[in-house]
């Protein structure tokens, strides 16, 4: 078995002089960096939790994550199935629902691809493959939440 690990670096970035002194007293904001790369993402916690609209949330990231891996491994698919892909596009969209005493939880993604693909290239095919790619996903293999996918594919 291989096994990978990804480093990150978090550096809060939300102190207003007095620190955690009281529960309004300080910034949700934060950096996440990966050592060798050009920019770090601002980041703050969901608007609904005090956080900066402005930033990148965790929950955003969580449905990024999803949406990016499925992408890949889709071209990835397509690439050695004969599907000349020449656009790709995700609206993806992350429930999540609160808890009493438990802080809350996912409870579905859905992802919402829209495909273009030469003239040439089989639809269905390109369809299909989009449940091989969830399959294959390693975020959608992690989450105990069901993931979506509504593919749309044209030429």
């Amino acid at each position: 078995m291989t096994t990978h690990s990804y480093e990150t670096r978090l550096c809060w970035t939300g102190n207003r002089g007095s620190g955690t002194s009281a529960y309004g007293a300080y910034g949700r904001d934060h950096e996440i960096n990966v050592a060798g790369k050009m920019t770090a993402i601002p980041a703050s916690s969901d608007p609904h939790f005090r956080g900066d609209p402005a930033r990148y949330n965790p929950e955003e990231l969580l449905v990024a994550a999803l949406s990016s891996c499925h992408m890949l491994s889709y071209l990835h698919l397509c690439a050695v199935n004969g599907i000349v892909v020449t656009e790709y596009e995700d609206s993806a969209i992350g429930r999540m629902v609160e808890t009493a005493g438990k802080g809350g939880h996912f409870t579905s993604v859905t992802l919402r691809p829209n495909v273009v693909i030469t003239a040439e290239s089989d639809r269905e095919k390109a369809l299909a493959l989009h449940h091989e790619a969830h399959d294959l996903c390693f975020i959608a293999n992690s989450v105990n939440f069901p993931v979506a996918c509504e593919a749309t594919i044209s030429h």
